[in-house]
Parts: structure tokens; C-alpha cells; sequence
């Protein structure tokens, strides 16, 4: 299994900076970035310090989508970074969340997200393309295409990433769901005639490790929270037979979401969620129950598990994972 860690963009450069040469000498393969350009601050030029300060680590958006920037910015974004790092860019998609309804906009259709995905793969190989009507071509673009990654949730969304991802997102770490999510991935795989064993599975959470689990379960209860948001917009589009009550069921207290206090430790976003859900979203305990955890992941399939690492004590999670966990994994 390969290990990443996703930063919110409200640190320091310097800390970034410093939070991924760290990553990267512990064992760290990925480093992703959230895309929300409101909330904070611009993911692109953080992504080009990451890569230029370090050797041998990816780096890419968790995630972006397809209205937040023209597609030939983002192509030429991910093309730029992939040549100043040697090839080492991926591009982590989704319909949109925090990025759009901050702004009181709704996500974008699956279909703007796979014309999208094949303009960025497209300009990134050099090929000339019609776009808009006009015949563009990006001839610098020499540093390859970057894989792929889609986010999704339900059916339609996790079907496309089958169809066209190199990899897909499922930002929980429940062995249950995740199992659920993947079926529609290789549903969607053969029906466009693609090796579903190819595409590379992330599952995307948060972590404490500790023995006092009441505090483990308040750094980290934020993130069913932010999931809440995907789930409420799943029960608006499909009937309740076709979605597993594991996703939906925690969802029915709840009041509402301030998108200012997004991704933020104590928000009172999170006063709904309870201990079981945590337990089941995010990893929290000792060395040995994340590790446990972990090969519940992997024995569904779980070929990525990508840190959230916005809790606090940052460098302690990086160092502990690096020393104990990573190692024999």
C-alpha cells in the first residue's frame, strides 16, 4: 500500500514545505492539495514548492473540478508542474464542493467532468484539439500525461470514475463502504472495456493515533461532517434502496454547514456525528489499531490511504507513521 498525506491550504508555505520533505523522507509517496480557492489559499503554486523541494514524492489536487478554472488553465497548470518536477503530477478530480457552493454554486455534471478530464489529458500529450470552437494545441507540453484520480460517492459518479479514471477517490476509511463504492468502479470499467485491476483505489481520511480515544474522536469527527455534504447531495438525486444506510443514516440530524469553519477541528459543523461514525470514517487509537485498520483497507482493495493531515501535531502523525506504521505495511 502507498501512503499520502492532503494538506488544507491555510498553513505557511514554509510549513508545507517543510511538512512534505518530511513526508517524502518517512515514506510518504503522494502529496495532495484541496482546491478550494475561496476558503484558501491557491493550491498550484503550494503544489510547485512541494515538487520543487523535493525528489521523488507526487503530487496532485484532492480535489479540483471542472468550473473552478478554464480546462486550458488547469491543463497548462498540471503540464507546467509535471515539467518543473519531472513528471510527477496527477490530477485528483471531482464534480465540485466547497469550491463551488461557497460561492452558492452547484457542483458540475459528470459529463463536464469526462469532457474535462480528456481536454487536460489531451493538451498535456501535445495533441492539437478543437476547443470552443477553435483549434488550440499546447506544443511545450513535453513531461506526459498525469493519472487521473476521480472523486465520487454515488453510483453515477464512482461508474465514471471506472470509465475514465487511472484512479478513484473515496474519502472514507470504512472497508464496508468502500467495498460498496468499488463495485459500481468496476461496473463502470468493463462497460467501457478497461482492466478494473489497473485503477488505483485511495481512501482518503483523517488520523490520530493515541490511546485516549475520547480526544482521537474530537480531532477528527470534522471529517464525517465534511462527507455529510456529498452524502445530503446523494438523498436529494437517489431513492433509498439504491444508497447503504452505513452512508446515509447519520446524516438525519443534521442542520445544516457554515462552509467558513470547512475542514476545521471543534466546528460546530460536527456537533452531529457520533462516536460510531468516527470510528468507521476515520482511523483513531494506537499504532496497533491503525495498523489493523489498515489491513481491513488493503483486503478490499485499497491500494492507497491518503492522510488527511489537518488535525494538529502534524509532524508528530508524519513521524509516527514513518516509523511504525509505513514500514511494516
Amino acid at each position: 500500500m502507498e501512503f499520502a498525506i492532503t494538506f488544507k491550504p491555510d498553513m505557511t508555505p514554509e510549513r508545507i514545505v517543510h511538512l512534505t520533505r518530511q513526508a517524502e523522507y518517512n515514506g510518504f509517496s503522494y502529496g495532495w492539495m484541496f482546491d478550494s480557492h475561496v476558503l484558501w489559499q491557491e493550491p498550484y503554486p503550494l503544489l510547485t514548492l512541494m515538487a520543487a523541494n523535493t525528489e521523488e514524492m507526487r503530487f496532485g489536487t484532492c480535489v479540483t473540478n471542472p468550473a473552478v478554472r478554464d480546462w486550458t488553465v488547469t491543463a497548462s497548470l498540471l503540464a507546467t508542474i509535471n515539467r518543473i518536477s519531472g513528471g510527477r503530477m496527477d490530477l485528483g478530480i471531482g464534480r465540485g464542493d466547497s469550491s463551488r457552493r461557497v460561492m452558492g454554486k452547484r457542483p458540475t455534471t459528470l459529463a463536464d467532468l469526462e469532457a474535462c478530464v480528456q481536454t487536460v489529458r489531451d493538451l498535456c500529450a501535445g495533441k492539437q484539439i478543437v476547443y470552443e470552437d477553435q483549434p488550440i494545441q499546447m506544443t511545450w507540453a513535453d513531461a506526459g500525461v498525469p493519472p487521473v484520480w476521480v472523486a465520487g460517492y454515488g453510483p453515477k459518479a464512482l461508474r465514471c470514475a471506472g470509465k475514465i479514471g487511472d484512479g478513484v477517490i473515496l474519502q472514507f476509511a470504512d472497508p464496508h463502504l468502500i467495498k460498496w463504492c468499488l463495485q459500481f468502479v468496476r461496473e463502470g470499467a468493463e462497460e467501457a472495456g478497461r482492466d478494473f485491476s489497473k485503477i488505483k483505489v485511495m481512501s482518503a481520511a483523517p488520523v490520530w493515533v493515541s490511546d485516549d480515544l475520547a480526544e482521537a474522536r474530537d480531532r477528527v469527527r470534522w471529517f464525517p461532517a465534511l462527507v455529510s455534504n456529498h452524502v445530503a447531495d446523494l438523498v436529494s438525486r437517489y431513492k433509498p434502496e439504491e444508497l447503504p444506510a452505513e452512508l446515509t443514516a447519520y446524516i438525519k440530524d443534521r442542520k445544516g454547514y457554515n462552509y467558513l469553519h470547512h475542514a476545521e477541528v471543534g466546528s460546530s459543523n460536527a456537533e452531529f456525528v457520533t462516536d460510531e461514525v468516527v470510528d468507521r470514517f476515520c482511523i483513531v487509537g494506537p499504532v496497533k489499531e491503525q495498523m489493523r485498520r489498515l489491513k481491513e483497507l488493503e483486503a478490499v482493495g485499497v491500494t492507497q490511504f491518503n492522510i488527511y493531515l489537518m488535525c494538529g501535531d502534524e509532524e508528530q502523525t508524519v513521524e509516527i507513521y514513518g516509523r511504525e506504521v509505513i514500514p511494516a505495511s
